[in-house]
């Protein structure tokens, strides 16, 4: 997994070199423009900053698909259409063929079929964005490589918004060869943009939002300044209703894959209803029908549920181990288990265990025995709960959109 050699600095050249923010100069209103993937787990805590930053009297605007971008916002934002049409059209295929991929053969599929095409699909709809709506600022998903070099041509400060803490971690450490291979993806996209002075585009040495804690990320104390540990950014809950008068008193469970499907999804989801079914707890399964034709008599099923909304009546939450749901979950106190699949995943796992809130399972192996030891372990377990709730605490602290809308009115 070689690309040609374009020599993007290091994580660790980035963090030790970057400017710190000037002071904020005044009250006036100020342009940001929020470029972000179609995607619920990082458009839900950008949209939260965008909204204080509306609440402050600042103008915001997107770039994205607009058709998959616009349920997912607050009614009436603004949002610049950025995606190739052809490329939309082989999105859902692609990601299809790289359902079931695992390890390296799914890191060189995420790279390669999906984030630096997307990067070239967007880069012409965010430059258009960028030269109507004259932002002051743009804020890009980590993974949308194309707002970085689209503010970089234009001599403007951008900021990171990470939906997801695990690259900060350096995950592939041990593999500098994998680590070298997606840098060169980077800069290569760079020099096809007529960039010569490389940056890692994930890691903005103007600011990083990191919507995540020292007391779920662990030691933070060598980032510099401009990594700011916001905590997770939550802002109003999305619509949404559940029908609480069907759950009857019992300690409700949350069984959530995060829209994962396929054979390894309805395996699980039928690990976790054989797990949950002689337990003295009421789960609430995020699944279809056909994943799950045969629910036991304490389960029920839902296609969809208003995530943030039912957290406030669950007791602990089974999980992908997604970033927003287990800040989410843990943002209530809420000990959970995780079994991770894929990409950032297994990340996100290691740090809920490594603060003592919860455990994690093997998502394509596990059994329902093991899944129902680990989940009677984290409900009756008072370690778990406590972990959670400082864990919940350490956000509540650190401010969450309010703190990263106050990072980035000082870029300005």
């Amino acid at each position: 997994m070689r690309a040609r050699r374009v020599q993007v600095p290091s994580l660790d050249t980035i963090m030790g070199s970057a400017p710190v923010p000037p002071e904020d100069e005044g009250p006036e209103r100020r342009r940001f423009l929020f470029a972000v993937p179609p995607v619920a787990g990082a458009v839900a805590p950008a949209r939260a900053v965008a909204d204080e930053l509306a609440a402050r009297g600042h103008r915001v605007a997107w770039a994205g698909h607009r058709g998959r971008l616009e349920p997912l916002l607050r009614g009436g934002s603004r949002v610049f259409h950025a995606e190739d049409p052809a490329w939309t059209a082989a999105l859902d295929t692609a990601r299809r063929e790289g359902r079931d991929l695992r390890g390296p053969a799914a890191l060189r599929f995420r790279w390669e079929r999906l984030l630096v095409p997307l990067g070239h699909a967007m880069l012409p709809g965010v430059e258009n964005a960028i030269d109507r709506f004259r932002p002051d600022v743009v804020v890009a998903d980590q993974h949308v490589l194309a707002a970085p070099v689209a503010a970089r041509r234009r001599g403007l400060p951008w900021a990171t918004s990470a939906s997801t803490s695990a690259e900060f971690t350096r995950p592939l450490a041990a593999l500098p060869l994998v680590e070298e291979w997606i840098r060169d993806l980077i800069g290569g996209f760079q020099l096809d943009n007529g960039i010569e002075d490389l940056v890692d585009l994930r890691f903005s040495d103007h600011l990083a939002l990191v919507y995540s804690t020292a007391a779920l990320f662990g030691d933070v104390s060598y980032f510099p300044d401009h990594v700011a540990f916001v905590g997770p950014a939550l802002g109003r809950p999305p619509r949404g209703d559940f029908p609480l008068d069907r759950l009857d008193g019992r300690p409700v469970v949350l069984v959530t894959l995060g829209g994962a499907d396929g054979p390894a999804a309805a395996r699980f989801h039928r690990a976790a209803a054989d797990a949950v079914a002689g337990m003295d707890v009421q789960a609430v399964i995020v699944a279809t029908d056909a994943q799950l034709p045969d629910p036991p008599p304490n389960a029920l099923v839902f296609p969809h549920v208003p995530q943030r909304a039912l957290l406030e009546h669950v007791a602990a939450v089974v999980s992908h181990g997604g970033h927003t749901t287990v800040t989410e979950a843990l943002a209530h106190g809420l000990p959970q288990v995780v079994a991770p699949i894929r990409d950032d995943q297994p990340v996100v796992a290691r740090q809920v265990e490594a603060c003592g809130a919860g455990r994690s399972v093997r998502f394509g192996r596990c059994t329902a025995p093991e899944l129902r030891a680990a989940l009677a372990d984290v409900l009756t377990g008072p370690s778990y709960r406590a972990a959670a709730v400082r864990v919940r605490d350490s956000f509540r602290a650190a401010g969450g959109a309010a703190a990263a809308a106050d990072r980035l009115e000082k870029l300005t």
